[in-house]
Formats: structure tokens, sequence, C-alpha cells
């Protein structure tokens, strides 16, 4: 419980990761609280695959194993919360020429030497699937257990059940090498036994010592909101399950609205939406699905993904005493949000992080430059 001094825990980022952590820690007995500056993170612009599956690629099995697990918590997860748009019907992954047909059957093959379930579609097959598909179209991976979620949905979800305190975090309070608190801009002071920091790309600007940093960069994402014009009823969708081209996604919300993205850009902390994003998104998809050409506009933007050195992010305890890290999930933030807040939860009420988790151990970054 408490000291007499504070909370149990500070978490600092009102994102889903942040209020995730937070909840998952009341469930364990802790008092908690999150500190909120109030402007919305990578979570407001995300489009919100749950997509282990379709997403898997050479070289990142240890990302998979934590994908997995966290999709699999999702139902529960979101089952406690109630709405969050969540949605199962499934990934297309679709090649649109032979290089890329070359390139999805060597990943299709990849997949089933690690057990995961994916079905070859011929494209008659895929146009049947989806009837938007091109008819151009040559391959396409079937990833029918992936799903899908609205982060904006979840993260007004997780809101409602999480206490929050609004205000920009300063810097970490610290005693010799344990912190105490969190200090905020305005010179308050909310003391804590523990901080769990989940600031994504914001973590750079939070005091500390340098020692016991984490080294995330920002990683640009320009993003499109579309809406069909017909509505959604009683027309049927363009289409039913996301599809993924090499270069570009299309998810459906289930409300005639679809979002388009994601350009990936190092651009440092710049967030400004381009034309030429715009083009190479709409026409990358177009030549998937033509139909997208005649949905309407209803939102421009370009978000931050928090990028560690090695894309992996950084969960568990860090070089302080209390200090507790829940950042760094770069284009898997709301993928990895159930298994991020159970894995800090667990840290939090003093238990050894599992085996599978150390590859993300905020530890590896010790001696690196943030």
């Amino acid at each position: 419980m408490a000291s007499a001094q504070g909370l149990d825990v500070a978490v600092v980022g009102g994102g889903p990761i942040g209020l995730a952590c937070a909840w998952r820690a009341t469930r364990r007995g802790l008092s908690a609280v999150v500190i909120d500056d109030g402007e919305p993170g990578a979570w407001h612009v995300a489009a919100g695959m749950l997509a282990p599956v379709a997403e898997a690629d050479f070289g990142e099995r240890a990302l998979l194993e934590l994908g997995l697990r966290s999709a699999k918590l999702y139902e529960d997860f979101c089952g406690e919360l109630g709405d969050t748009g969540l949605r199962s019907s499934g990934t297309l992954v679709v090649a649109r020429d032979a290089d890329e047909a070359e390139a999805l059957d060597r990943l299709i093959a990849f997949r089933e030497t690690l057990g995961l379930h994916v079905e070859r579609l011929r494209p008659s097959q895929a146009r049947r699937a989806e009837p938007a598909l091109a008819p151009t179209v040559r391959l396409a991976l079937d990833a029918a257990g992936d799903h899908s979620i609205d982060p904006r949905r979840l993260v007004a979800a997780l809101q409602a059940v999480v206490e929050r305190r609004p205000g920009r975090a300063a810097a970490l309070r610290v005693e010799g090498e344990r912190v105490t608190g969190v200090e905020l801009e305005t010179g308050a002071v909310v003391h804590a036994d523990a901080v769990v920091v989940a600031t994504g790309v914001g973590t750079a600007r939070l005091g500390m010592p340098e020692h016991a940093r984490v080294p995330v960069r920002p990683v640009k994402g320009q993003v499109l909101r579309l809406r069909d014009p017909r509505g959604h009823r009683p027309h049927p969708p363009l289409v039913t399950r996301v599809i993924r081209g090499e270069q570009a996604y299309l998810v459906p919300r289930g409300d005639g609205r679809y979002v388009l993205g994601a350009t990936m850009e190092e651009r440092g902390h710049d967030t400004s939406s381009t034309a030429g994003g715009v083009y190479e998104l709409i026409r990358d998809m177009s030549e998937i699905v033509p139909g997208v050409l005649e949905l309407e506009i209803e939102e421009l933007q370009a978000g931050l993904r928090p990028a560690t050195p090695d894309n992996l992010p950084a969960i568990g305890r860090g070089a302080l005493d209390g200090l507790v890290w829940a950042t760094g999930h770069y284009r898997n933030g709301i993928l990895l949000t159930p298994v991020t807040a159970e894995l800090v939860a667990g840290v939090l009420a003093g238990e050894a992080p599992p085996d599978w988790a150390r590859p993300a151990d905020p530890a590896r970054f010790a001696g690196v430059p943030a």
C-alpha cells in the first residue's frame, strides 16, 4: 500500500499504455494515478491493428512473441472495459505484382515454420473474399485470427476506470539512486513509491539522470481517415478485413469509416502533413482497392511513433530504484497495451519478469546514449 508520503504508483503518460498500467496496478491493490498533460499521443493517430500474425517478419521473433501473447489477452481485456471498437474480421495481406508475390510467398512459408495459422489465397480466392480488390492482385495471405480496435474508444474506456491528474511532468524526483515521485511544470510534486514512464516520444524531455534514460526517437507517420459518402447502411462496406499492402494498409471501422496509413519517416519531431505523403498512401492503396478513391477525407494527421534503437519496447525495471519503463513500442503500441500493462503490474507487485519478456528489458540500453 501507499507510503505515508504519497501513492504507490505515479504513471507519467496518459495514452493507452500508461492508462492500462495504472488500471492493472490498481487491480493488484496498489494506489495509482496517471499524470496526463491532455495532449493526444501516437494513439490518437494509430489505426489500431492487432495483427501479430500478418505483421510477423524475419528477425522479429521476440516482438512476435510479445504480440501473440498480447493479442490473446485482448478479448478479456476489452470485455472488462466495455465499448472499445474491437473487431475480429481478420487481415488480408495483398501482393500487387510478381515481385511482391514472391516476397509474400516467402513470408507465408516463414509463418508456417512458426506454426502460425495463415491461408494462401490465389487471386480469384482473394477477390471472392474481398470483391473490392483490384483484378491485378497477384496473391494474398489471409490471417483470419487478426483483429483491430479503435484506439480512441480504447483510451476513452480506460480513462473511465483510472484516476488522472492533469499536468505536464517536468522531471522525476530522485534521492540518491531512488525515484520518489514526479515534479510537474507548475512546481507541484506527486510523491510515489514507484514511477512508471509511459511517455512515448515525450521521454526525451522528461528530466532524469542521464544514466537512467532509455533512448527513444520519433518516427513520423501520416494517416488519412476516410468516410464512405453513402454511409454504411444498407450499403455493403468497401472491405470487411484489414487490407495490407507492401506500403500501405486500410482498416475498416465498421461504420462506413476507414483508416488509411501510414508513412514511415525519420523526420525528428515534425508532425506536418504533406502532399507527397498523402499521394503515396492513396496511390499505393488504390492499386489494391481502387474504390478507396471514392471515399471522402475526414481527417489528415501525422503522429510520432516512439522507437528504440532495436525497435523493441522497453518494459520493466529501470536503472533507478522505483523506476519502471513502459515506452518505445514503435508500431505496436496498441497491440502491446495489454501485455505491457500485465508486465508492469507484475514488476510493481515485486514479481520477476518471465523469460519471454527479457528481450524488452530496459537494462539492455545501459550505457547507450539517449
